[in-house]
């Protein structure tokens, strides 16, 4: 057996590495965001402004953010919940519920609309019962919140589960043998370890949410200054061959969703730093 020198690695050495990840980054993250903000610059500053704050592109952006939150709120909350059951207990048909977690992945996110859509209607199967009791889904920020937890509910089972399974089980046995309750055992010996992927989980739900386009674009029935999602703006000053103010748009969109994306980004280490100072303690 062949056995690796002290200072040998398998990979190359960190020079390689480093130029092929910098490149790697700039052609497929840092260039086409590059371009997005010269074809912004085309505009003059008045022009500029008068298209980022125009009141419907205000809304769109006020609409994509609420509800891309809201669901990734719901989905904090729920995904873990599902992680929860998936690592905790057995029962019947738990591997098909497994599966079933990935399938916004693989759907393709149109297909998803339409069936929200054609489900959530007012003649449709869930819509025809909530619609004598005055609940509209359908055309409604309540639709498009639905789509987007649909879509985002992978990120924070999937970023959790992993967490879970690798929890060691003598804490929870030591408390159970100290006399603790449950909800104070859950609440100060496991849900530590799990803010840090609960964050991650949200962020990424979160950020997803934000751009998505197919699901909702269907669901939302896209009237201005309502329903009109700031992706849908976007792709309709494409339409309309104003490049420039679509660019102009989504760099706005773009700055909004990484200053937020930096925030979580802090809290996250934050936590991840108290976790480690409370176990070193």
């Amino acid at each position: 057996m062949i056995r690796l020198r002290k200072n040998e690695r398998i990979l190359p050495g960190f020079s390689l590495t480093l130029g092929f990840t910098v490149l790697y980054l700039s052609l497929i993250v840092l260039l086409p965001l590059a371009a997005l903000a010269i074809k912004s610059a085309d505009l003059s500053l008045a022009q500029w402004w008068n298209t980022v704050s125009d009141p419907r592109v205000v809304a769109s952006y006020r609409l994509s953010l609420t509800t891309a939150f809201i669901a990734a709120l719901v989905n904090f909350v729920f995904g873990l919940l599902l992680a929860w059951v998936l690592v905790r207990y057995e029962f019947p048909g738990k591997r098909i519920i497994d599966g079933l977690i990935d399938l916004p992945f693989a759907l393709p996110t149109a297909v998803a609309g339409i069936a929200l859509t054609t489900i959530y209607a007012p003649k449709g199967w869930i819509g025809s019962l909530l619609e004598p009791l005055g609940v509209k889904v359908a055309y409604t920020p309540i639709g498009i919140t639905i789509a987007l937890i649909f879509i985002g509910i992978p990120f924070v089972v999937r970023t959790v589960q992993p967490v879970l399974q690798d929890l060691e089980a003598d804490m929870e046995e030591a408390a159970v043998m100290l006399g603790s309750y449950r909800f104070r055992i859950f609440r100060k010996v496991i849900l530590p370890d799990l803010i840090p992927p609960l964050l991650t989980g949200f962020a990424l739900a979160f950020a997803r949410g934000i751009g998505e386009y197919g699901s909702v674009v269907f669901i939302s029935g896209n009237m201005p200054m309502k329903t009109e999602i700031a992706p849908l703006l976007i792709i309709t000053k494409l339409e309309q061959y104003q490049y420039a103010q679509a660019a102009a748009i989504a760099v706005v969109l773009l700055l909004i969703s990484f200053a937020l994306l930096l925030v979580i980004n802090i809290l996250q280490r934050w936590s991840n730093r108290r976790l480690r100072a409370v176990k070193g303690g």
